[in-house]
């Protein structure tokens, strides 16, 4: 652990790998099997429970508590794991539960940021450069896309999916899927249009803009059921790489998506 900088108080297992220019501070407790890479920053009172593996550049504020066991009852005991890629940003109180079972793995991905009192549950898979606002919570086995992000205060039931680019309003109850590019709000939440902001900002062509309206016209403002719009989708628009990410989200999901 070459070029690591430990604080006096902070409590560090003989099984932790620590990356060279990580920094524990005070009153931190490193448990069991857990992996850290570079440069990677615990500000104080921060908990990391393994077995885990963080990247490099994850930088963990006060009271995160990463790696804990998971809250199911189902769960025995068992070695479990957790997976966070690099630059992630864990606000205040953060947490963050391992795997159900030794089969699984909660998974997080790069760029996330998360803020104060956000909640990964057991057995969920995070994507890339996503954003929880405070309070955003997670059940077990949720799938979250790259650059999704959640409003304060969203709770999302189990099983339940966020596309690519959603996006949640504050305080909305997620019970079903939400597909890519989409906004959905409320308690329980509706799709109220697409993330036109969020795609601006990363610089899709205006046609691709175009098509997902039109995607969101047709399974949303029609009179078409789900089927029906998916059918309308594929004989009217073109198998774009967005289009194709829409229908192929649709065709998965097992909770139904948001009407």
């Amino acid at each position: 652990m070459s070029d690591v900088q430990i604080h006096p108080s902070a409590i560090v297992d003989a099984r932790a790998e620590l990356g060279a220019g990580t920094i524990v501070g005070p009153y931190c407790i490193i448990e069991g099997a857990v992996v850290v890479g570079r440069r990677c920053w615990l500000q104080h009172h921060v908990t990391l429970c393994g077995p885990m593996r963080a990247g490099a550049g994850n930088r963990f504020y006060a009271y995160c508590s990463i790696g804990q066991q998971t809250q199911d009852l189902k769960y025995r005991g068992e070695p479990t794991f957790l997976e966070i890629g690099n630059e992630n940003t864990f606000r205040e109180f953060c947490t963050v539960n391992r795997s159900t079972t030794a089969e699984g793995k909660t998974r997080i991905g790069d760029c996330g940021n998360f803020l104060a009192y956000s909640h990964v549950g057991h057995d969920c898979n995070v994507g890339d450069s996503v954003v929880f606002s405070n309070n955003g919570t997670l059940a077990g086995h949720v799938q979250i896309g790259d650059h999704a992000i959640m409003g304060g205060l969203t709770a999302v039931h189990q099983f339940c999916r966020l596309g690519r680019f959603a996006i949640t309003g504050g305080c909305s109850k997620i019970v079903q899927d939400v597909p890519p590019f989409m906004i959905a709000d409320g308690n329980p939440a509706e799709i109220r249009g697409i993330n036109l902001v969020g795609l601006e900002r990363n610089r899709f062509a205006a046609e691709s803009v175009k098509l997902i309206k039109e995607a969101f016209r047709l399974i949303y403002r029609s009179k078409y059921n789900t089927r029906q719009a998916v059918e309308a989708i594929r004989q009217e628009l073109p198998a774009t790489e967005e289009i194709t990410q829409i229908l192929e989200f649709i065709a998965h999901s097992e909770r139904g998506i948001i009407r």
